[in-house]
């Protein structure tokens, strides 16, 4: 069995197994229409980086890294498969993430995060920085970190 894995989705194949995981939890288990799951980032031309974590070979979780302004990278699309919840992957996810984000250059990241996941996105550094708003039908709010 290979060891738990975090990495950057080069491949079609590991794109795949990120978009899989995205499906499960934002469209299948959260109600996320598709239209406005898939956007012009997750196009295979575009400058976004999208991540894969793996448990056994298996895809259990994803995020994706794009430019928002000079100098500031967005986190998008954080998921994790509901049967992995609670064993670090939205970490180390997150971790991975903001490695790829310095050695990019980028200062510091924003992101839109679910009003759940709040708790989580600070402790890991992130400030909130806006009230709650809607997006695709969830509540979310602003979040920062410098990096």
């Amino acid at each position: 069995m290979s060891e738990p894995d975090v990495r950057v989705a080069v491949t079609e194949g590991e794109r795949d197994d990120a978009f899989a995981v995205r499906k499960a939890v934002f469209v299948d288990e959260q109600g996320v229409d598709e239209e406005l799951e898939w956007d012009e980032h997750d196009d295979p031309d575009a400058e976004a980086v999208h991540f894969v974590a793996s448990r056994g070979g298996d895809p259990v979780g994803a995020a994706r890294l794009r430019e928002y302004e000079p100098g500031v990278g967005k986190v998008e699309r954080v998921a994790v498969l509901e049967s992995a919840r609670g064993e670090g992957w939205g970490r180390r996810l997150m971790e991975a993430l903001e490695a790829e984000a310095r050695e990019r250059g980028f200062d510091s990241l924003v992101l839109h995060g679910q009003t759940t996941a709040e708790g989580f996105y600070h402790g890991l550094g992130y400030e909130t920085t806006s009230d709650e708003f809607d997006e695709a039908g969830i509540p979310h709010v602003e979040m920062r970190k410098s990096l």
